[in-house]
């Protein structure tokens, strides 16, 4: 049971679901991302970590080394195609190839259309949707030629209703959802499989810059069903639940993990 609506506790438990797997994380260095590095660690993946933020990225693997996983990572930036292959074919090279990829990096532009810069438009296509992309055809390129694997990819509420807001963000998490199921029929028969999860509200560096105080919160938890506000490691159970094995018949879905937000 939940008490604290903006605070929650974090669940305490594992069952080695990715025992032996070699995942990547794009986008790992903080929020849902870092939570991700930290779980499927946990849970016995060998995890490679990829993401701008060098001195982020050392300190978490850091501390999951400490916690007894097995996490590295690898400089790269989503939004330069050259970039992404470096990090991806360093990270598979070290990995010995590539059975999952969760793919979180992301940024947000609040503001109507009609009050939007088209530059800060065009910067939450390019790491939301187009750093998406990118990471998806050097991640499938792997695991080709590694005979499958599984892909997560990060959408959002905002991809599965409207979002007045964030029409920005909200566009480029559509995308993202047409690249999954797309990408899902399209190499089902290679024994890739492509899922989303769509999360609403969790505690993130980017929730804080929306949402800085607590009474903002409650009022966010207060519009969602279940009236509490996720932990990143919330959004990481689900994708590890869609890496792992246990949902070996789900592919092509994009499932919202938004405390019943979107059905509201």
């Amino acid at each position: 049971m939940v008490v604290d609506n903006v605070h929650p506790e974090r669940l305490d438990f594992r069952a080695d679901r990715l025992k032996d797997r070699r995942v990547l994380v794009v986008g790992g260095s903080s929020g849902i991302g870092a939570a991700a590095v930290r779980r499927f660690a946990l849970e016995g993946a060998s995890v490679v970590a990829i993401a701008r933020r060098e001195e982020r990225l050392a300190e978490l693997c850091k501390e999951v080394t400490a916690e007894g996983g097995e996490a590295s990572f690898v400089v790269g930036d989503v939004t330069r195609e050259e970039s992404v292959a470096e990090a991806i074919s360093t990270a598979v090279e070290r990995l010995g190839g590539l059975d999952g990829a969760f793919n979180v990096a992301g940024v947000g532009a609040a503001g109507r259309i009609h009050e939007l810069d088209a530059a800060a438009f065009d910067r939450v296509v390019a790491v939301n949707l187009r750093g998406t992309f990118l990471a998806m055809k050097h991640q499938i390129s792997a695991m080709l030629a590694g005979g499958g694997g599984t892909i997560v990819n990060t959408s959002s509420i905002s991809g599965l209703v409207a979002a007045p807001e964030l029409p920005a963000y909200g566009a480029a998490k559509w995308g993202v959802n047409s690249l999954t199921m797309s990408a899902a029929v399209g190499y089902a028969a290679q024994n890739i499989r492509v899922n989303a999860i769509a999360p609403s509200a969790t505690l993130s560096e980017m929730l804080e810059r929306w949402l800085p105080t607590d009474e903002a919160k409650r009022a966010m938890a207060a519009r969602t069903p279940l009236n509490f506000i996720a932990l990143p490691d919330d959004m990481a159970r689900v994708a590890l639940f869609l890496l792992s094995d246990e949902a070996r018949w789900i592919t092509g879905t994009v499932l919202p993990v938004d405390g019943g937000a979107s059905a509201a």
